[in-house]
Order: C-alpha cells, then sequence, then structure tokens
C-alpha cells in the first residue's frame, strides 16, 4: 500500500552500514535484514561529546559485525551517550543489550515495550504454552500449520541480545534533551503497546519508527497472550492523535522506506486502508467463517508459512475491532474452532 501524496525529498539512499547525513546533526544508518523487508534505518544523532542512536539493528552476527566497523568508520571514534528504542521488535531493539553493554550506556524505551520484550525473550526454549495451541487451532490451522508454529514459538529471542536488566523510561510527551534539540516523544499503540516515535521540533522531523511508514502498512496483530485485544482501535485511534499533534510539513524519518513529507496525507491513507479492509470483511461474512477463512478479503497477496502468523494476527485483530463494534460473534465449536457471524 502506497500513498502518492507523500513527497521524496532524499531520493539516494546510504549503503548498507554507511550513514547519510539528513539533517543537522541527525545521519542516516541502513543495516541489513534477513527478512522479504531487507532493511532497517537507524538515526545517528549528535550528542555531547558522542553520538545518541535511534534504534538498533537485529540482534544477529551479521549486524553485530557491522557494527564493530561502524564505531570506527561512521561514528569517528566516538561513543554513543544512549540508545533509545521506538518498540520492542527484534530489528529495533535486536542489538540494544550489546550496544548499551559496549558503551556502558542507558537504554531508553518505554515501559510497556521493555516488559514485554524482557517476557518474549524469556519464552525462547520454553515449551509451546497451551494458550497457544488453543489460539491457533481456534483460528482453524491445520496439523502441518501448528508444527510451524511449534517450531516458530521462541524464535523472538534469538534476533535479541540480552537486555541490561534496568533502563530509562520514554513516557507519551516527555522532552529530551540530544544535541543542543529538543526531542518530544509521541507514543502510538496498535502495532506494539507503547511505540516511542521522536518530534524534533527545532528541525521539524520525527523519527517515525513503523508507527509511520511510507509505502506499507506496519502489522496490527492480536496474540495468543491477549486473544480478546483490539489493536486496530489503538492503532486508528492513535494515528488520529498523532495527525494532531504533528505539522503537516514534517519530515518523516521511518524506519523502513526513505524519508518523506505528507504525514497527515499519509496517516489519513493508512486510516481509511484499515476501515475499507473492515468493509470488505463485514461483507465478505455472508456465512460463518474461521480466521483463516478471511485472508481473502483483507489481503491481495499470498499467504505463505513464512507470513502466516501474521496473517492470522492481523485477521483476527480486524474481527476482534467488528466484535467490539457489536456487527459480528464469536463463537467457538466443541472442536475448539471459533467461528465468526454477522448479527
Amino acid at each position: 500500500m502506497s500513498n502518492t501524496d507523500i513527497r521524496y525529498e532524499i531520493l539516494e539512499k546510504p549503503a548498507t552500514g554507511a550513514t547519510m547525513q539528513v539533517a543537522d546533526g541527525v545521519h542516516w544508518l541502513r543495516m541489513p535484514l534477513p527478512f522479504a523487508l531487507n532493511h532497517i534505518n537507524l538515526w545517528l544523532i549528535q550528542d555531547q561529546d558522542g553520538w545518541a542512536l535511534v534504534d538498533t539493528g537485529l540482534g544477529d552476527k551479521a549486524t553485530r559485525d557491522l557494527w564493530q566497523g561502524i564505531f570506527a568508520r561512521s561514528m569517528g571514534g566516538k561513543p554513543l551517550t544512549r540508545v533509545l528504542v521506538t518498540h520492542m521488535h527484534p530489528d529495533h531493539v535486536g542489538c540494544a543489550g550489546f550496544l548499551t553493554s559496549h558503551f556502558d550506556v542507558d537504554l531508553w524505551m518505554s515501559r510497556d515495550e521493555y516488559l514485554l520484550c524482557r517476557i518474549l525473550v524469556a519464552d525462547t526454549g520454553r515449551e509451546v504454552p497451551d494458550e497457544g495451541t488453543e489460539f491457533y487451532r481456534a483460528a482453524g490451522y491445520s496439523d502441518e500449520q501448528m508444527d510451524q508454529y511449534r517450531k516458530m514459538f521462541g524464535y523472538f529471542g534469538r534476533f535479541v541480545t540480552p537486555l541490561p536488566e534496568s533502563y530509562r523510561r520514554l513516557q507519551d510527551g516527555m522532552q529530551l534533551k540530544i544535541g543542543g534539540h529538543g526531542w518530544e516523544v509521541v507514543v502510538g499503540r496498535g502495532h506494539s503497546p507503547e511505540h516511542a516515535c521522536l518530534f524534533n521540533h527545532d528541525l521539524n522531523l520525527v523519527a517515525g519508527g513503523d508507527q509511520l511508514l511510507p509505502a506499507i502498512s506496519a502489522n496490527v496483530s492480536v496474540y495468543p497472550t491477549e486473544p480478546a485485544a483490539n489493536p486496530l482501535h489503538d492503532w486508528i485511534e492513535t494515528l488520529t492523535t498523532i495527525r494532531n499533534r504533528l505539522p503537516a510539513d514534517v519530515l518523516v524519518l521511518p524506519a523502513h522506506g526513505k524519508p518523506y513529507r505528507g504525514v497527515h496525507e499519509r496517516i489519513d491513507e493508512l486510516i481509511r486502508h484499515h476501515l475499507s479492509r473492515l468493509d470488505a470483511l463485514l461483507d465478505y461474512m455472508r456465512t460463518p467463517q474461521r480466521a483463516i477463512d478471511v485472508f481473502p478479503a483483507l489481503y491481495h497477496r499470498q499467504i505463505t508459512p513464512e507470513n502466516l502468523m501474521f496473517a492470522t494476527g492481523e485477521a483476527i485483530a480486524h474481527l476482534n475491532y467488528l466484535i467490539d463494534r457489536n456487527e459480528i460473534v464469536a463463537e467457538t465449536d466443541r472442536d475448539g474452532l471459533r467461528w465468526y457471524r454477522r448479527i
């Protein structure tokens, strides 16, 4: 999903592991990912006696090796002064423990993101919980798909270096001083519990993480830990709030894709996209459906084993939204399958 109303002002991009200045004291660092989404954008901000870092890259060996070269080459031998993480997904937080330990500096995250990250990392090596099995069985998974889920359980922690045992809390509306400029924390919810964007009033730019992507919509999913959650409501509500807090001409520094202007148009498009999917979903449900049955109403791409769990979680997010609007109900049959039907 792309928006033709946004404007890319920086047409080039830095090479992998290299930096490019995008504003006074703000440098774009592009790191690789071993997925279909093959990169993540990190942001180095000139700070007193060093660099503040926004997001860290995946916690795998390839990324850690790249960082070793970046310390001397792109950072000029100056240390990190602090590590700020927008949210707890492994491509954003993966190297946080490695970097904060290397430079003996603080990790800055919102509370919900830090604590949930610690919980998910602790799942690595555990047996699959009954709640997880019941959740995906209820969604309509086959035996083969359940085997795939069991293999993936605990995978999160394999890409996250051990987090420090303490952190500094980012809160919505908080003002930080980095490199002589003020940065305001702007929290969004839905893609993750307490996603922290960082808005610089002086430079009129915002490090938007996954909250404000230019060409794709961040995944909004329900998980077995909170099966009745309504993250899509949180996503739409906080996007509306963020739209009111950011200037229309702010430069967005996204976690994926290129920096752009036109954030109001982009937020409008993101909201319209999900509302249109909700309409399509409701129209599709002329007969009772399981979560995996509604994929054709929501996605125009092929659902593969690699993206099945993301697709399932987002389908249930849309279904839960309609449940909370009293437009559909969910009923579980004697085999444990969860069927959704229109009221």
